[in-house]
């Protein structure tokens, strides 16, 4: 039994031995003394090695898989150190570095952090747990790195025990950002923040609506696919799928996971734009497998690889289409590149990784340059020992431009502004103190001195903001063939403050505009004119287009919704770019229509004129005297006239003073009409009527110029209170969709109703007056004609009504012109018409003899039950005189009142009863 335990420890001690890591300097991958240490955490390795079985001990793996980029990181970690040493930015201090492989693993990384916080002179295996790190002296005082977020958040963590400062060129993540979880981070490059949402500019920006995103099963990933989808949502870009791979290649299931990632891509035909959240193994091994498949998309390419050397220089690349990515800024790279050209003169012993990569590269020398690094990623999978020769080395150092091509700029940049901003913290930390000695301070000194430090990279000045980022900003890069050869061309700068891109000559403007011409959309585009309309996808880029309605417009492709016309001034059609200016309109001189009432009207006023000459020269007639006299006449015609006049009021542009004169006017004037009519209608009922009662009402209500003011002072009053409490005024009518009518409102409709009603019953009551008459004597009896020029008055108003109500636009005056017309023209006519008939083609009846013959013969046959006796005229003074009558008979006093009335109503003097004369002076007589 003894025996069999002291052969399992030798095996086991045998086992132990053979490990990689046999002391933990053997950890260490580049290091140099310096009375400053700085700490240094870079994936030199793509990966560890992976073993089926899992471990069956704690122990550091191997790892494989040599990353030619990230050993450039380290190289230029070292070149800004000794850039800063050889400076006399800290005189007398020198700088020391110790650089650790992560392996692309947290768990290698959490490894070199615990070295990062072991004691000061104390055993390197050994990190003391102390209540109160505050004069806790580890032996390293400042961190730079890591470059994968995963790694910095797990590190970062551990940092924060002791508050040493960690400076990272490369991790995003935007979680870093938060100062409570994460107190000691810092970084020299924007947060994913930044990033996503030019992304998300970018797309929306080139067009792309339907986009896929690929992203890695980690803290970045997960992070930055989270962020970008909030970015693409306010950018109304919609993620058609997310496809989300294994973080680490020691994942066995990486491999099905891109397969099925590149099935999704095939099924989604119009997702042509893929947004790329992956390591540099990851899309390396992506694109391997979409050039096998044919597939040929636009890859928006994330800071991680889009500058990426190895990726690039993939045989035919050109094939998977193109790619559009954003990289930190660079800076000048001159330094760097002499540092590259003199790299053979720096010693290898302390700097396991150059020895390394002299040795795989000199093993792939034969390999063509766009193979090159894939030969030395294979072939330190294990199969190369660490025996080196001056001769390989020597080989290597012939052929050291190769390193150059494989510099990404701006991760260089920013780990020289890592290492600079250090530099600056630690100068103004030493100005009173001596830093020659180790313990001259602590981390967390450092690490306030760093917040606030303000440095520069020889061209430009930088400081941390609160959250510990440097923004500097992004290139937009384009891969571009020439000559057969991927390169990167620069396309344009993305300000993170403004956040827009800026382009800086007309070639990238070309580029900018061949990207936009390929679709990758889930609905066809809208024209303008059109807006979306969501189906049933969830996505609000699954839509269709419909036409915008009447007033509403879309100017721009892909609107969400029709922009509303302002209704008051303007106006648009279906589906419209854009909206028109609304005419304004309204009854105008021009109008054709308008030239007819206007015509109309002057005619009216013509006749007016005319009737007034033919009256003046017959003023002494029995029908001018019958018609109520000279002066009653004139007024009747000056209102016929005003009436006429009042209409072009209503045409033309409407102004406030031409709204209140046009109903005013035509109000007053046809009401001063309408009472010298009822003063006519009561003066020939008076004469014609011969009931003892209704002859003494009559008598009695027959005040002429007191009628006469009376009613038309009532719609005087009714007038002025109308234009003082609510006058009609200007307004426009913007009821219509595409004009403006300039219109007179009313102000109060109860006035405009309280004016025309009053005129209707005026006219109401001649039309009884004159109902009442319209048997009389027919050359000289207005009461017929007057109550024909009621009826078509009430014809026209009541007809207007209904009309005036429904009708609408810039021919509504013309609708109460014609009103004005009919109804003035209607009573004109019947009032005036028939009398100059009278005087001009019967000048034979219009006498004095014939007009009381016509009224005798009137009354005659009035009396028909009576004995007439003879009755004769004289011509020459119309006295009237009666035979064979019984005094007290009721007919001779019948005729006697008729007599003297009807000389009264015409006007030609007083009868005078004589004896009955047989002979007209001895001419004719007349027997009855």
């Amino acid at each position: 039994m003894a025996l069999l335990i002291i052969v399992i420890t030798c095996i086991m001690i045998i086992f132990e031995t053979s490990q990689p890591c046999n002391t933990p300097d053997d950890f260490v991958a580049i290091t140099s003394p310096g009375h400053i240490m700085i700490g240094g955490l870079f994936a030199i390795h793509e990966k560890m090695l992976s073993s089926e079985d899992q471990p069956r001990r704690p122990q550091i793996q191997k790892c494989v898989g040599f990353e030619i980029s990230a050993f450039l990181q380290a190289l230029a970690m070292i070149h800004s150190i000794e850039m800063v040493n050889n400076s006399t930015l800290v005189p007398g201090v020198k700088l020391g570095y110790e650089i650790y492989d992560t392996c692309t693993e947290v768990t290698a990384a959490m490894a070199a952090t615990l070295r990062f916080l072991s004691k000061f002179n104390y055993s390197r295996e050994t990190v003391a747990f102390q209540c109160d790190y505050s004069s806790y002296m580890p032996r390293v005082k400042a961190i730079i790195g890591a470059g994968y977020s995963e790694i910095s958040i797990a590190v970062s963590r551990m940092l924060n025990l002791q508050l040493m400062p960690q400076v990272s060129y490369e991790s995003t993540a935007e979680i870093l950002s938060d100062k409570i979880r994460f107190p000691s981070f810092l970084r020299t490059v924007p947060s994913d923040f930044y990033q996503t949402k030019a992304m998300a500019h970018l797309i929306q920006k080139s067009g792309w609506n339907w986009i896929g995103v690929i992203t890695t099963d980690d803290d970045y990933g997960r992070l930055a696919l989270n962020t970008f989808a909030v970015q693409a949502a306010a950018n109304k870009v919609c993620i058609a799928f997310k496809e989300v791979l294994p973080a680490f290649l020691s994942d066995n299931s990486i491999e099905v996971r891109i397969n099925q990632t590149l099935e999704k891509i095939i099924a989604e035909a119009h997702v042509n734009v893929i947004v790329v959240f992956l390591r540099k193994f990851h899309v390396f091994n992506l694109f391997n497998k979409a050039i096998e498949r044919k597939i040929n998309k636009i890859w928006i390419a994330s800071d991680n690889w889009s500058t990426a050397t190895k990726i690039i220089t993939i045989p035919n690349v050109k094939k998977i289409g193109k790619v559009v990515g954003f990289t930190f800024r660079r800076g000048n790279m001159s330094s760097f590149h002499s540092f590259l050209q003199t790299l053979h003169l720096y010693p290898s012993d302390n700097n396991k990784p150059l020895r390394e990569f002299a040795m795989l590269f000199s093993a792939c020398e034969q390999v063509k340059d766009g193979d090159l690094s894939q030969c030395i990623s294979n072939y330190s999978q294990g199969t190369l020992t660490y025996a080196t020769t001056k001769a390989i080395e020597k080989n290597f150092f012939m052929r050291n431009d190769f390193l150059w091509h494989y510099t990404e700029p701006g991760l260089i940049h920013s780990i020289q502004l890592a290492v600079f901003a250090l530099g600056h913290a630690i100068r103004d930390l030493c100005q009173a103190r001596d830093c020659q000695n180790p313990r001259a301070f602590q981390p967390w000194e450092l690490l306030d001195m760093l917040k606030n430090v303000t440095f520069s990279d020889g061209k430009n000045s930088f400081h941390f903001d609160a959250h510990g980022d440097l923004n500097t900003g992004y290139d937009v890069v384009l891969w571009k063939e020439i000559n057969g050869l991927m390169t990167i061309a620069k396309i344009a700068e993305y300000d993170l403050q403004s956040d827009v891109f800026i382009i800086t000559n007309q070639e990238t403007k070309s580029e900018f505009r061949k990207l936009k011409q390929i679709l990758s959309k889930c609905s066809e585009e809208c024209s303008p004119g059109q807006m979306k309309k969501t189906t049933g996808s969830q996505h609000i880029c699954c839509y269709e287009c419909v036409s915008c309605p009447e007033n509403h417009y879309s100017n721009q492709t892909d609107m969400d919704h029709c922009l509303l016309c302002n209704n008051e001034t303007h106006w648009a059609p279906v589906r419209s770019t854009m909206c028109f200016e609304k005419e304004v309109e309204y009854l105008n001189w021009n109008d054709s229509l308008a030239l007819l009432l206007i015509s109309l009207s002057l005619l009216g006023i013509t006749f007016v004129l005319a009737i007034g000459i033919i009256f003046t020269r017959n003023l002494n007639t029995p029908v001018v005297k019958s018609s109520g006299g000279l002066m009653v006449c004139y007024v009747m015609l000056l209102c016929h006239a005003l009436n006429f006049a009042s209409t072009g009021f209503f045409i033309g542009e409407p102004q406030d003073f031409t709204c209140k004169t046009r109903q005013t006017l035509f109000g007053m004037s046809f009401t001063l009409c309408v009472s010298c009519i009822l003063m006519k209608s009561l003066k020939i009922l008076l004469a014609f009527s011969f009931d003892p009662k209704l002859k003494t009402f009559l008598k009695n209500l027959y005040k002429p110029v007191p009628i006469v003011f009376t009613c038309t002072g009532i719609q005087v009053v009714i007038c002025t209170l109308w234009l003082i409490l609510a006058a009609p005024a200007v307004e426009e009518n913007i009821s219509l969709p595409r004009v403006i009518i300039l219109e007179c409102e009313e102000g109060s409709i109860l006035a405009f109703s309280t004016m025309l009603g009053y005129i209707a019953i005026l006219a109401f009551i001649c039309f009884i007056f004159a109902f009442k008459g319209r048997k009389l004597p027919e050359n000289y009896n207005e009461a017929k004609f007057i109550t024909f020029g009621m009826l078509i008055y009430f014809i026209a108003w009541i007809t207007f009504i209904p009309v005036y109500a429904t009708t609408f636009g810039k021919y509504l005056p013309a609708v109460e012109i014609i009103v004005i017309l009919i109804s003035n023209y209607g009573i004109l006519c019947c009032t005036f018409f028939p009398k100059c008939y009278v005087i001009l083609c019967k000048q034979k009846t219009n006498t004095k003899s014939a007009f009381l013959e016509m009224v005798y013969s009137y009354s005659s046959h009035s009396a028909d039950s009576l004995a007439i006796s003879h009755v004769s005229l004289d011509s020459n003074n119309c006295d009237l005189t009666t035979t064979n009558l019984r005094p007290g008979d009721k007919a001779t006093s019948w005729l006697k009142g008729s007599h003297l009335q009807v000389q009264a109503f015409a006007g030609i003097g007083r009868g005078n009863t004589t004896n009955v004369s047989k002979t007209f002076h001895g001419k004719r007589s007349s027997s009855i």
